[in-house]
C-alpha cells in the first residue's frame, strides 16, 4: 500500500525494537527498516535508488547493529548514493583493504607507544599477542575476526596463565576497536561478552597483601629491631608513613627535600600518573631525614645503597619482609594506610584520597579541589605517624579530625 502524510523520521525506539515480534517490515524512516522474519530474527535494511535502481542493502542483525549505528551507517551509505557512488561496492572495498590482525596490532602498538613511559611494558604489548594471538588469527583481517577466533585464541592459557589471558583478552579487544574507529570493521567487538564461552577462573591472589593497621604499631617497633642495614630500615619507615611507593622511596634524593617547608616534592617522571606530587612529612619523617643524612655519606640520595652512588634496591623490601617472616607487601602499606584513615579518622575522603596522590574521579568535586589541600593532609599524615610510631606497649590513640 502507497504511504501517504508525512514520511516517518526516527520512528523507532530501542525499546521499540526489542518489543516487535510480528513478521513484517517496520519503517524508522528515510529507507531505514527493521525487518522481523517469521523465525523471530531482526536486521536492518537500508531501501534507496543506487545508480537508478531501487536496491535494498543489508545492515546486519540487532544483535551487532544498534539503532543508532544502523541510522549512522544508512546515513553514510545515502550519501554515497547521492553523490553517484555504489555504497555495496565501496563496503566491499574495504572489507577487501582491511589489514591483518597483525598489520593492525603493528599500527596499534606503535601509536600508543609514543606514550608509554615503560619500555618494558611497550615490549610485552606486543610480545603477549604475537606470542598467543598472532598463531591463531594473525595473518586474519580485523573484519574476518569474530567470537569463534578469539575464543581459541584464550582458551588454551585462560585458567593455565589466567593474569597474560586477561591481558591479551583487554589488547585484542583494543586493537578491534581501532579497526572498527578506522572503518575496517563493523558490528559489536567480539571481546564483549567472550567471557560467557570461557570458564570462570579461579580467585586470583592479592598481590598487595596488607597488614591489617591494629598491627602496625608492632610491626614498626620490629622493624626498628631487625639486624637489616639502616639505611633500608629508616627508608622502609619512611615510606610507611608517607604512604608512597617503593621506586618513590628508594629514589628520592635530597634535593627533593625542602626542610623549610617540611615537604619532600617528588617528580612527575617518579610518579605513577605522571604528575609531581607534594608529600607533607610528620614529625618522626624528619626524624628519620636527620638521621639519614648522618649516615648517607654525602649521597645524593636520601636513602643510598652499598654504594654512596646508587640507590637502595628494588628489592630491598621484599627481602626484608621475607626475614621478617610477613606473608605482606610494602605496596600494601598503601592499603593500611587508607584502611586506617577510613576507619580510624574523620578526615575527609577527597583528602585521603589525595593523600595517596589518587586522582579525583568526580568532575565537580575535581573541579572545587584545584589546589593538593596540603595543609589538610600534613594534618593527616602527623596523626597517621603519631598512631603508628606510639610506643609499644601504650594505648594507641587515633586522633580524630572533625569532617567540618
Amino acid at each position: 500500500m502507497k504511504q501517504t502524510g508525512p514520511h516517518p523520521h526516527n520512528k523507532l525506539s530501542p525499546p521499540a525494537v526489542k518489543a516487535l515480534k510480528k513478521p513484517g517490515r517496520y519503517a524508522d524512516g528515510n529507507g531505514l527498516y527493521l525487518v522481523v522474519n517469521p523465525s523471530g530474527n531482526k536486521k536492518w535494511i537500508l531501501r534507496t535508488v543506487v545508480q537508478g535502481k531501487r536496491t535494498d542493502i543489508g545492515l546486519g542483525g540487532i544483535s551487532t547493529t544498534t539503532l543508532a549505528k544502523a541510522r549512522k551507517s544508512a546515513a553514510e551509505m545515502r550519501e554515497i548514493a547521492r553523490d553517484g557512488g555504489n555504497p555495496i561496492e565501496e563496503r566491499r572495498k574495504a572489507r577487501t583493504n582491511a589489514p591483518t590482525f597483525k598489520e593492525a596490532a603493528i599500527v596499534v602498538h606503535e601509536e600508543h607507544s609514543k606514550t608509554w613511559k615503560n619500555e618494558k611494558h611497550a615490549a610485552q604489548w606486543i610480545n603477549t599477542l604475537t606470542e598467543y594471538a598472532f598463531s591463531h588469527f594473525g595473518e586474519q583481517r580485523v573484519n574476518q575476526i569474530g567470537t569463534a577466533e578469539v575464543l581459541r585464541a584464550l582458551s588454551p592459557i585462560w585458567l593455565t596463565k589466567p593474569e597474560t589471558a586477561r591481558r591479551v583478552r583487554q589488547r585484542i579487544g583494543t586493537v578491534l576497536d581501532w579497526a572498527k574507529a578506522a572503518g575496517h570493521r563493523s558490528g559489536d567487538n567480539p571481546i564483549n561478552g567472550i567471557g560467557k564461552g570461557l570458564p570462570k577462573q579461579p580467585k586470583q591472589k592479592d598481590h598487595h597483601a596488607a597488614l591489617p593497621y591494629l598491627d602496625l604499631n608492632s610491626f614498626i617497633f620490629d622493624l626498628r629491631s631487625t639486624q637489616a642495614d639502616e639505611s633500608t630500615r629508616l627508608a622502609f619507615e619512611f615510606l610507611i608513613l608517607t604512604a608512597t611507593r617503593t621506586g618513590e622511596v628508594i629514589l628520592a634524593e635530597w634535593s627533593e627535600i625542602d626542610l623549610n617547608d617540611n615537604a619532600w616534592t617528588i617528580p612527575a617522571s617518579r610518579m605513577k600518573a605522571g604528575r609531581e606530587f607534594r608529600v607533607p612529612l610528620s614529625t618522626r619523617c624528619l626524624e628519620i631525614l636527620t638521621r639519614a643524612k648522618e649516615i648517607s655519606g654525602g649521597s645524593q640520595y636520601v636513602f643510598p645503597g652499598r654504594s654512596v652512588k646508587k640507590p637502595l634496591s628494588t628489592m630491598v623490601f621484599l627481602m626484608l619482609i621475607r626475614r621478617m617472616g610477613k606473608a605482606i607487601t610494602a605496596h600494601g602499606f598503601r592499603s593500611t594506610f587508607r584502611d586506617w584513615a577510613a576507619e580510624k579518622t574523620n578526615f575527609p575522603r577527597e583528602v585521603c584520597e589525595m593523600a595517596l596522590a589518587h586522582s579525583v574521579s568526580d568532575k565537580t568535586e575535581a573541579a572545587y579541589l584545584r589546589g593538593d589541600i596540603f595543609d589538610k593532609r600534613r594534618d593527616l599524615m602527623e596523626t597517621w605517624a603519631s598512631f603508628a610510631c606510639a610506643n609499644k606497649g601504650d594505648k594507641v590513640v587515633t586522633l580524630r579530625k572533625s569532617s567540618a
